[in-house]
C-alpha cells in the first residue's frame, strides 16, 4: 500500500500571502472562486500554478494523493480540475479552526486518525515543532511533515523531497 500524501491548499498551492504583491509569483495564475460560504462581495483570489498539478500526478506513482484542506470536497471543483487532477478523496473534518491546548495546529489530530497507522507525507503552511512531536508520539508508521511558505507556495524541493521521502 502506497503511503498518503495529504495536501493542503491555501499555502502550498495557493500561495495566499503573495496576493500582497502587485503580480503573481512566476508561473502562478490568478483564479477568482466563489466556494461556500464566499457568496457574497468579491469572488475569492486564488493562485494556481498548472505545473503542479503535473509533479503532483509524478508522486501519485508513489503516493495516494488526499485533499487535507478547509476546501473539503469543493477542492475537487474548484482547484483539481485547474491543476488537471481527477478527484481526490479528502479528510472531511469533524471540526474545523479549534485551539489545542498543546499548541498542535487544529488539523494534527485528524490527519493521523485519518492516517490510521498508514505512512504518510503532509503538506501544509501551518505545520509547527509541536505537530511534529505531536506526530511522532501518536502516529506509529512513518510521516513527513513539511511546512510550506505561503508567500512562495510548493517549490522544487518540495517535490524531491516527496518524492524522495516515498
Amino acid at each position: 500500500m502506497k503511503p498518503l500524501l495529504l495536501i493542503d491548499i491555501d499555502g502550498p498551492l495557493n500561495p495566499y500571502a503573495a496576493l500582497a504583491r502587485t503580480t503573481p509569483p512566476e508561473g502562478y495564475l490568478l483564479h477568482r472562486m466563489r466556494p461556500t460560504g464566499w457568496t457574497v462581495g468579491t469572488p475569492l483570489p486564488v493562485l494556481l500554478s498548472p505545473g503542479h498539478g503535473e509533479e503532483l500526478l509524478a508522486l501519485a506513482v508513489r503516493y495516494e494523493l488526499v485533499w487535507a484542506t478547509t476546501w473539503k470536497d469543493e477542492a475537487n471543483e474548484w482547484v483539481g480540475p485547474r491543476l488537471g487532477l481527477p478527484p481526490l478523496p479528502y479528510i472531511d473534518w469533524p471540526a474545523m479552526h479549534a485551539v489545542t491546548a498543546d499548541g498542535t495546529y487544529w488539523k494534527t489530530r485528524y490527519v493521523v486518525q485519518y492516517a490510521d497507522g498508514r505512512p504518510f507525507a503532509w503538506i501544509d503552511d501551518e505545520i509547527k515543532e509541536p505537530d511534529r512531536a505531536w506526530v511522532a508520539a501518536h502516529h506509529p508508521g512513518r510521516a513527513l511533515l513539511r511546512r510550506i511558505d505561503p508567500w512562495v507556495g510548493l517549490a522544487r524541493a518540495d517535490f524531491e523531497a516527496l518524492a524522495d521521502w516515498a
